[in-house]
C-alpha cells in the first residue's frame, strides 16, 4: 500500500486529473454545443473570449499543477519501484502527460492560436469556424478521456 507523502501526492494527482477531466467533460458535453449554436461570429468571439479567460492562474494552476504532480509521480515511481502500484502510477502519468497536456500542446492551443489571429465578423472567421468547432471538440474529447483515464490509474493505484 502506498503511504505517507507518496499517498499525499497520488490523491493529488488523483484530484488534479480528475477536476481536470471535469471541465473537459463540461466543454464536450455542453459549452462548446452552445458556442456552436450561435451565430459564426458570435462563437468565434465567445470562444476567443474563453481562451484568453482559460490562461488566468485559477485554470493554470490547475491544469500546470497536475502536469507536475504527473511527472514527480513518475519520477518518484522509477526511483523507488514500489512493491505495488507501479503500473497504475506510471500508466496514470503517460495518460495526462502526454493524452491530456501533450495533446493541448499540440492540437488544442495551434487551433487556439489561429481562432486568437482572426476578426470575428469576417468572412474568414465565419469559414474557418465549423472546422475549429470540430477538429477541436474531437481533441478535447481525447484530453477529457485521457484525463478521466489518468485520475482513475493513480485510484487504481491507491487499492
Amino acid at each position: 500500500m502506498i503511504d505517507g507523502p507518496y499517498f499525499v501526492l497520488t490523491v493529488l494527482g488523483v484530484l488534479g486529473t480528475g477536476l481536470v477531466a471535469g471541465v473537459f467533460c463540461g466543454f464536450s458535453t455542453f459549452v462548446m454545443r452552445g458556442i456552436a449554436a450561435l451565430p459564426p461570429a458570435q462563437g468565434v468571439a465567445a470562444m476567443q473570449a474563453i481562451n484568453v479567460a482559460a490562461l488566468r492562474p485559477a485554470f493554470m494552476l490547475l491544469f500546470v499543477g497536475a502536469a507536475v504532480v504527473c511527472a514527480v509521480l513518475a519520477v518518484v515511481t522509477f526511483v523507488l519501484w514500489p512493491d505495488e502500484g507501479t503500473v497504475e502510477l506510471l500508466l496514470g502519468s503517460v495518460l495526462y502527460l502526454f493524452g491530456c497536456f501533450g495533446v493541448t500542446a499540440v492540437a488544442n492551443v495551434p487551433r487556439n492560436d489561429t481562432l486568437a489571429k482572426l476578426d470575428a465578423g469576417t468572412p474568414e472567421a465565419v469559414a474557418y469556424w465549423p472546422t475549429y468547432v470540430s477538429e477541436w471538440s474531437a481533441w478535447n474529447h481525447v484530453r477529457g478521456v485521457a484525463s478521466a483515464a489518468a485520475a482513475i490509474s493513480y485510484l487504481l493505484a491507491l487499492t
